[in-house]
């Protein structure tokens, strides 16, 4: 499998701990992967730094397909845990907030006054489990659930090739979390790094990795992962 993202022995300082010590994490294409571990471990700011959002102090980030700026941005579809959308515009313009990478200025600027590629929008909402009647409804409307799935069709717009995803579970009803889930794998991108704070979600996954202090200390398929190794990670 080709690499879609490396981390090579990237460290963050942190104010008296490091934030990420001295990591090495190769994604292949095509790989779901689940990023474990108890707060504070470090796994937003793995998100963030494999984003590009957050430089390293030390160590680099490998686009190894030597994409750089606005081609690489375009690529890595990104889910924060506060979704990041914006409550003022509608539906319709958030969702088409995805494309902003592939389009020019002046349709940026069109995104805020009028109600752009409506068919495309439809489309992701439907495939996001969302009714499209919602278009024009302001973001602050919303339930929650309904949020989750407008940050998912906004990735759908997008077309990401990796999706990096920050806790996108937390906060749901746990009636929804089936479902989101298995949206997040199978519809947004071809390679998934997804932190999780539910271990028994894992076995949806190709790989998992524990981080635990800032270090990786777990890598590892499903079905090797034993109940002792998961137990340490998570020991107070």
């Amino acid at each position: 499998m080709s690499a879609v993202l490396a981390l090579d022995q990237v460290s963050v300082v942190g104010r008296d701990l490091p934030r990420l010590d001295a990591v090495s994490l190769v994604l292949h294409q095509g790989e779901r992967v689940a990023l474990l571990g108890p707060s504070g471990a470090g796994k937003s700011t793995l998100i963030a730094v494999a984003n590009g959002s957050l430089r390293p102090d030390r160590g680099q980030v490998v686009w190894p397909r030597q994409r750089q700026g606005r081609r690489q941005r375009r690529a890595i579809g990104t889910l924060w845990q506060d979704l990041r959308l914006v409550e003022e515009l509608s539906v319709q313009q958030n969702v088409n907030a995805g494309a902003l990478g592939r389009r020019s200025l002046g349709w940026a600027l069109l995104n805020l006054l009028l109600p752009l590629d409506t068919a495309a929008c439809r489309r992701c909402l439907e495939a996001a489990g969302l009714d499209p009647g919602l278009l024009e409804q302001p973001v602050s409307r919303l339930s929650g659930g309904q949020r989750q799935r407008v940050a998912i069709a906004r990735l759908l717009r997008q077309e990401p090739e990796l999706l990096l995803a920050d806790e996108p579970l937390a906060s749901l009803d746990p009636a929804l979390v089936d479902d989101i889930l298995q949206r997040l794998l199978h519809q947004t991108a071809s390679t998934v790094l997804i932190s999780l704070h539910r271990p028994d979600l894992v076995d949806r996954f190709d790989r998992v990795v524990g981080l635990r202090a800032g270090s990786v200390c777990l890598d590892a398929v499903p079905a090797e992962l034993s109940p002792e190794q998961l137990e340490r990670l998570y020991r107070p």
